[in-house]
């Protein structure tokens, strides 16, 4: 699942067992999160250190996510709940740009873009 949050964009899918070879088995259990940017999972980990701050942020050179971080599926379900209630805004990108700041810019002028994209696929 892709997710954008105002702390990053995360996609998050079943971690393959023995270490995310590919061609290996999914491990139902365990969640691989995955960003193409190093900040957006180091605010995730601040947001979330109860649940994410013993997380090592792993990088993986020539992937199309360099960063990951593997985490077992019922801390990440804490997490989505957390993510859930902390909506405290009408409007997404806007928060972005508050939170996130000039260091965000071009997260939130990506923002903008994928807007665009399904825009045009709701016509």
């Amino acid at each position: 699942m892709w997710i954008f949050t105002k702390h990053g964009f995360f996609s998050a899918v079943c971690a393959r067992q023995e270490n995310g070879k590919h061609g290996q088995p999914v491990d139902p259990d365990r969640i691989m999160v995955r960003a193409r940017m190093r900040s957006h999972l180091e605010s995730l980990k601040d947001r979330f250190a109860a649940l994410l701050g013993q997380c090592e942020i792993q990088e993986f050179a020539g992937t199309d996510y360099a960063f990951r971080l593997f985490v077992q599926k019922s801390a990440w379900m804490q997490v989505l709940s957390g993510l859930a209630e902390e909506t405290d805004y009408d409007n997404f990108k806007s928060e972005v740009a508050r939170h996130q700041g000039r260091k965000g810019a071009a997260y939130e002028h990506s923002l903008h873009e994928v807007w665009s994209v399904m825009n045009r696929l709701q016509k």
